[in-house]
């Protein structure tokens, strides 16, 4: 349940959301990054590979309820990949606890991220998205730690984590 902490916390960051372009997305590496080929499914084919869930946030544009997912206190090493398609996102190493109730990230791999505006809450934010699937996976904020200053605050649900090998 979101509470109204919650709400003014998502609030105020969406107010200080960056205004992304290419050049934002540059930011992050993903500007030189060899382009990823889209994957393209019906509706039909994500439900029967999504859970409601999934398929509510990476399709919808859902936001999971913050607070909800195991993926917040994960600590070991490993990568986190979108739950549509598992395309690596993150690394373990690109992680931070943002007090925020979603898994959060102070940058993501190159190339593998689009964003575009989003006003769902009336004041604007910068949503991204899987570059494989166009799957939702949250919004950025200039608001986590260095070096990036940025927080990429991402719905648990859409990611896996694969560990890394020891």
């Amino acid at each position: 349940m979101m509470t109204r902490r919650h709400f003014l916390t998502g609030l105020l960051g969406a107010a200080s959301a960056p205004l992304m372009s290419k050049a934002g997305l540059a930011a992050t590496g993903g500007a030189d990054a060899a382009p990823i080929e889209k994957i393209h499914k019906s509706e039909v084919e994500w439900r029967r590979i999504l859970t409601p869930d999934q398929f509510e946030v990476l399709r919808r544009e859902g936001t999971e309820r913050p607070w909800s997912s195991p993926l917040n206190d994960e600590k070991r090493a490993g990568t986190y990949v979108c739950a549509g398609c598992g395309l690596a996102l993150f690394t373990s190493d690109m992680k931070f606890d943002s007090g925020t109730g979603w898994p959060s990230f102070y940058t993501t791999l190159p190339g593998a991220v689009g964003t575009k505006r989003d006003f769902k809450l009336i004041l604007p934010r910068t949503e991204y998205h899987c570059a494989r699937c166009d799957g939702h996976q949250g919004h950025v904020f200039n608001d986590g730690p260095a070096p990036t200053g940025q927080r990429w605050c991402n719905n648990g649900i859409a990611l896996k984590f694969i560990p890394t090998a020891t």
